[in-house]
């Protein structure tokens, strides 16, 4: 694997192990500056040893290395908000009770049914100085001036720190917050809200004001409205206004990609640049000309998405490709990926962490890396075939290279993501071309209604080509349970299998055989450990009880509900299955006396009544029952109380209380989540 061979591909390796380290260790910050300065004192001793002594180039690169690992530690340190003295989370109060706080607005997101939502940049805490991301949440009213980027906001609020999971193997909300860099988030009426006159005119406002305007000038030229939300995704990646079923048919049939601007949409905008500049000649000036032109062209494109981090990171990667390409040096493709990898980590660390931004390197490092070795396996000789061949293997690269990891967090597998690439790349051609064109003359007026025209029946067909290819759903593998092991063994077998392909001998043979056999390993370790596991969780739902007994892979589930399997409640005990390897056995009534590895758990439901003579380690109270619960303790005596969602606030305050008193732990699943008893 000769990609391995370049001194930056280690260098950046050593990098982005610094970043993890620092994600899961959180080391001390001394100590990653301890050890970054011994790095750099070696480097620099071994550096100026180098021409007298020739033996020390081993100790040179081990060095080099060694700064590349703590730089990339410190990089994370640095982004962390408890290094960040300034940062709102330092101020507790605000914390505690509500504080005079203003903030300018930076971002538009996808509103929900009560809340129009934003990210807003901290600027002062009761007139100090703070920063920091955060998150708003605007209830909705018609009546009100909307909120633009750049809106300076002061209100009386109250911060709210992000919450944790309250059921298992759900999405960890709090955590894609913090990866980036959001840590609380604030709900306000418009009522509470005063807008300052003055409007902070960064890039970021000028970019909301240039997206406006070309919103506004499509509206006037009688755009529909459907149509206009997937355009706007499609060229500017803003898919906030579409429907969830819209985006529900994009996931089904493997066409998500699309909706988000990524890699493709850059290059498509990369390579219509190339063919207009086409005529000039590639001479030393003319090659100059092209190149200044492709970052110009990506730079604006840039600003009018709303210079959104995923648009961003993918205008840095294939900026560094038009340049590496117009350097015309060998190798240059992977040195360009590096380097722009290693340049957007340096900046953003958390980025590392991103689905998006890891979806979009791996995608792009198997279409260099894997399309050739898949396009030799034929070739054909008409120029349509050629096509459809070159199209088709770059989606198999593309696929093969991110399986995994789609595997790993979404379990799920659009069977038909080949004919959806096939039949769709066509029409986004097309779509894309005649969007540019559109949205350009949309900065400065309506555009002419042929072309309105032309564009919405495009995207139209492209929607119903979709929605058909979607509709197949029995062709869409859902709920896959994948962990940890098998992604990494599923990757080891990727590589070596490419490795092999590109070269047939005994070396890479014996390794596709080991990672055949390290996968079979991880398979057969998570099938004894999903065996020898045993479990009982009570939920947190709002309305409804639920608990589920897991003993292996057999999981039996008992609820007040007996339609809850069909509500969308359900999905938080369908992603436990997923993420357990569980299969459901059993659906039952709740009942009042449940027994799980020799623990006895008394259930008190809304009807109030239970046998007092027994003595329960558990006492779980569900459905808001009428009792007296200090009599109740007198009576039971459990080692431990729990309280689930469907409890109503006020009593629960009650319950803790005499827990308190009595000194009884009390776990409230509205306020600690979910509760898991285990062998």
């Amino acid at each position: 694997m000769k990609v391995l061979d370049f001194p930056l591909t280690k260098i950046t390796l050593s990098f982005i192990c610094g970043i993890l380290v620092s994600y899961y260790g959180v080391p001390a910050f001394q100590v990653v500056v301890s050890g970054f300065l011994i790095g750099f004192s070696a480097f620099l001793l071994v550096y100026f040893s180098i021409p007298k002594h020739k033996k020390l180039l081993l100790f040179f690169g081990i060095s080099t290395y060694w700064v590349s690992f703590f730089m990339g530690a410190a990089t994370l340190l640095f982004h962390t908000e408890w290094l960040q003295k300034s940062n709102y989370t330092h101020n507790k109060e605000a914390f505690t009770a509500p504080q005079t706080i203003t903030f300018v607005i930076r971002e538009k997101l996808k509103s929900n049914a009560y809340n129009d939502r934003y990210t807003a940049l901290v600027k002062t805490i009761n007139n100090r100085n703070f920063t920091g991301k955060i998150l708003v949440n605007i209830q909705k009213d018609s009546t009100t001036r909307p909120i633009i980027i750049g809106n300076i906001l002061k209100a009386k609020i109250l911060l709210q720190r992000n919450n944790s999971n309250k059921n298992p193997n759900q999405f960890d909300y709090k955590k894609h917050l913090s990866d980036k860099q959001i840590y609380a988030q604030v709900y306000l009426h418009t009522a509470e809200i005063s807008v300052s006159k003055k409007l902070q005119t960064d890039i970021w406002y000028y970019s909301g004001r240039l997206h406006s305007r070309i919103y506004n000038n499509l509206k006037k030229a009688g755009f529909n409205e459907t149509e206009m939300d997937v355009a706007l995704a499609l060229i500017l990646g803003q898919r906030q206004e579409i429907s969830n079923d819209l985006i529900q048919d994009y996931q089904f049939s493997g066409a998500t990609h699309i909706l988000s601007v990524s890699g493709l949409h850059v290059g498509f905008i990369m390579l219509f640049i190339h063919f207009i500049l086409k005529p000039i000649p590639n001479t030393r000036k003319g090659s100059l000309l092209k190149l200044v032109s492709i970052l110009l062209a990506l730079s604006l494109f840039a600003v009018l998405s709303g210079l959104s981090p995923s648009v961003l990171r993918s205008v840095v990667m294939f900026s560094f490709l038009a340049v590496g390409n117009h350097l015309r040096r060998a190798g240059s493709v992977y040195h360009t990926l590096l380097v722009s990898l290693l340049l957007i980590l340096l900046f953003e660390p958390y980025f590392l962490f991103d689905v998006g931004f890891q979806l979009s390197y791996l995608a792009l490092f198997f279409i260099f890396w894997l399309q050739p070795l898949l396009k030799n396996v034929w070739s054909p000789k008409l120029q349509i075939s050629k096509f459809l061949w070159n199209a088709l293997t770059v989606s198999f690269a593309a696929q093969i290279g991110t399986l995994p990891l789609c595997l790993y967090y979404f379990h799920q597998f659009p069977g038909l993501f080949f004919v959806t690439n096939i039949v769709v790349i066509p029409i986004l051609s097309f779509i894309m071309i005649a969007g540019i064109i559109v949205l350009f003359l949309a900065i400065f007026l309506p555009p002419p209604l042929f072309l309105i025209e032309i564009f919405e029946k495009s995207i139209f067909l492209l929607n119903l080509t979709i929605h058909h290819i979607a509709s197949l759903e029995w062709f869409v593998v859902r709920d896959v349970s994948f962990n940890f092991y098998l992604l990494i063994t599923s990757y080891f077998i990727v590589i070596t299998a490419t490795i092999w392909g590109k070269k047939i001998n005994y070396t890479t043979t014996f390794a596709v055989l080991i990672s055949i056999i390290t996968f079979q390993i991880s398979l057969l370790y998570t099938k004894r450990e999903t065996k020898t596991n045993q479990e009982m969780i009570v939920y947190h739902l709002k309305k409804s009880s639920l608990i589920s007994e897991r003993k292996g892979s057999t999981i039996k589930v008992y609820s007040n509900d007996t339609v809850l399997l069909q509500k969308p409640e359900a999905t938080l005990l369908n992603s436990y299955l997923v993420g357990n390897f569980g299969k459901l056995n059993t659906t039952s009534k709740m009942k009042n006396l449940l027994f799980f590895n020799g623990k006895k758990i008394l259930v008190i439901d809304s009807s109030g009544i239970y046998e007092s003579k027994i003595q329960p380690d558990i006492l779980l109270l569900v459905q808001s029952p009428k009792i007296n619960l200090d009599r109740v303790l007198q009576m039971v005596h459990p080692k431990i109380i729990i309280a689930d969602g469907s409890n109503a606030y006020a009593i629960q305050k009650i319950w803790k209380g005499s827990c308190t008193k009595k000194k009884i732990p009390f776990h409230a699943t509205a306020e600690k989540g979910f509760y898991s008893l285990t062998e």
